[in-house]
């Protein structure tokens, strides 16, 4: 079981150390949210509340996740980064690659593109990209990404995107891991056609073997079901080590330790930062070390 932190919505000034001290305490990884902007009226529904409305307010901190990345990459030599989640539909793929085939190449491969359609319409129109098609726009965004990054080079003529060909250099020779996440069949079945793995958007322990079984068979029906697949699930409740073990073998490979801002409050010192992160790794990293 690999276990991850949420760095989204903390201090700026206190993320390189959140990162090299996660990776010290046995963390694989730390995650970021990502707005590129955000609309002081928001009248989107969000997915992931019973009323639709967001959690977070519209202050909250989203600095530039590749930034972030890369200065936390620096001072850590094996700690993972995931974006979760990327809205890659209000990007151009270029611009995409361009940041992320960089910090690839300045980590070690050791960054994840979470992705899924976004629910924030607002977001899209400070874009002055349409809300509506945005699924098919997103797979769409998520092939020719993965063509820039393969390096020369590139062309792309596509119902949503049309360039080139076009040079980015220099990029990484690789595509760089693409995990989807979202919410419903819909976000499933791009998972099992398009991602190399799933960031779940918070699920209760119980529904979580289930979640899998399904993950497990539409990859099959799409064919896919022989290559690689990370599932990283944070829970809507804190699970003992038992129960985490049971997951472990229904093939859940890693959870998340939840946001600072849902645990220890929206303003906290970097030491009450790390002596949560030391609490959460002697209970569970070490447990299953």
């Amino acid at each position: 079981m690999k276990f991850w932190q949420n760095l989204s919505w903390i201090e700026t000034d206190q993320q390189i150390e959140c990162a090299r001290f996660a990776e010290e305490v046995g963390f694989d990884g730390v995650m970021h949210g990502d707005h590129f902007c955000f609309p002081d009226v928001i009248r989107s529904r969000y997915p992931m509340s019973p009323d639709g409305a967001p959690p977070m307010p519209t202050d909250w901190a989203y600095p530039d996740l590749w930034v972030t990345m890369a200065a936390q990459a620096a001072v850590t030599s094996r700690l993972r980064f995931a974006a979760a989640i990327y809205t890659m539909a209000t990007r151009h793929p270029i611009v995409t690659a361009k940041a992320t085939g960089t910090l690839a190449l300045l980590s070690g491969n050791r960054a994840i593109v979470g992705v899924a359609p976004g629910w924030m319409k607002e977001e899209f129109d400070a874009a002055g990209i349409p809300f509506e098609r945005r699924g098919a726009r997103l797979d769409e965004a998520i092939r020719a990404t993965r063509k820039l990054w393969g390096g020369g080079a590139v062309e792309h003529h596509g119902e949503f995107y049309d360039f080139g060909p076009v040079r980015l250099e220099p990029m990484p020779g690789y595509a760089l891991p693409i995990y989807i996440g979202g919410s419903g069949e819909v976000a499933w079945k791009r998972a099992a056609r398009l991602g190399d793995g799933w960031i779940g958007g918070g699920d209760a322990p119980e529904d979580v073997p289930e979640l899998l079984a399904t993950l497990k068979r539409l990859r099959a029906e799409a064919g896919r079901a022989d290559q690689p697949f990370e599932t990283i699930l944070p829970l809507t409740r804190p699970a003992s080590v038992d129960e985490l073990k049971r997951l472990h073998a229904a093939g859940m490979d890693a959870t998340v330790a939840y946001p600072f801002m849902l645990t220890i409050g929206p303003r906290s010192t970097i030491d009450e930062k790390k002596r949560a992160m030391d609490a959460f790794a002697r209970d569970y990293i070490r447990a299953f070390a």
